[in-house]
Formats: structure tokens, C-alpha cells, sequence
């Protein structure tokens, strides 16, 4: 079993920056594959960033060039550094672990990209 809870979401102006945390606990995270998605208002769940066990990372085309994700083992934890983000970045962002058939999922965080 693993527990997910996220943080870092707000709000921000058009070209802003947010960081997105996820905070794991209750299995070895180091085996699981982590994801952050993100879903909007009627529209379908996304996947934004996915970083392996083996810290190999993809990147929606979307994203590309303004999203880091990155993962620190010793803290259990995987974070997005959002860079230069734009309105229809809006949405919550949801974190997921992944490993062979455990598939979990955090709450979400709101991120709304506004003036």
C-alpha cells in the first residue's frame, strides 16, 4: 500500500512558476514508476510527466520544455517544476505510483493559471 498526498497547487499569473510536491509513504518507493497527471474541467485525465525507477523521464508534448519532474528516493517524494505556465495548464494535478499491478493515486492539488 502506498499513500500519496500532494501539495504546491495555487494560483499563479500567466507565465509564472509553480512546484508540485508528492509526499509517498507505506511501501519502497524506489520500485515505482511515479506520474503526475492533471485533469480539467470536462476533459479527460492527462498524463503530464512520468519519471521510472530508474529516473528515465516523458514528457507530454505539451509540457515539453517548461515541466521538470524529478524524484528524491531518501525523502520519498517526486516533484514538478512548472515553468512558464499558461491558462490552459489549469487543472488538478494528481499524483501516481506505479509498480507491476499497484496502481495508487493522491487527492490532487488545484492549479489555476490566471490574471
Amino acid at each position: 500500500q502506498v499513500q500519496l498526498v500532494e501539495s504546491g497547487g495555487g494560483l499563479v499569473q500567466p507565465g509564472g512558476s509553480l512546484r508540485l510536491s508528492c509526499a509517498a509513504s507505506g511501501s519502497i518507493f524506489s520500485l515505482y514508476a511515479m506520474n503526475w497527471y492533471r485533469q480539467a474541467p470536462g476533459k479527460q485525465r492527462e498524463l503530464v510527466a512520468q519519471i521510472t525507477s530508474g529516473g528515465s523521464t516523458n514528457y507530454a508534448d505539451s509540457v515539453k520544455g517548461r515541466f521538470t519532474i524529478s524524484r528524491d528516493n531518501a525523502k520519498n517524494a517526486v516533484d514538478l517544476q512548472m515553468n512558464s505556465l499558461k491558462p490552459e495548464d489549469t487543472a488538478v494535478y494528481l499524483c501516481n505510483a506505479r509498480y507491476d499491478i499497484r496502481n495508487y493515486w493522491g487527492q490532487g492539488t488545484q492549479v489555476t493559471v490566471s490574471s
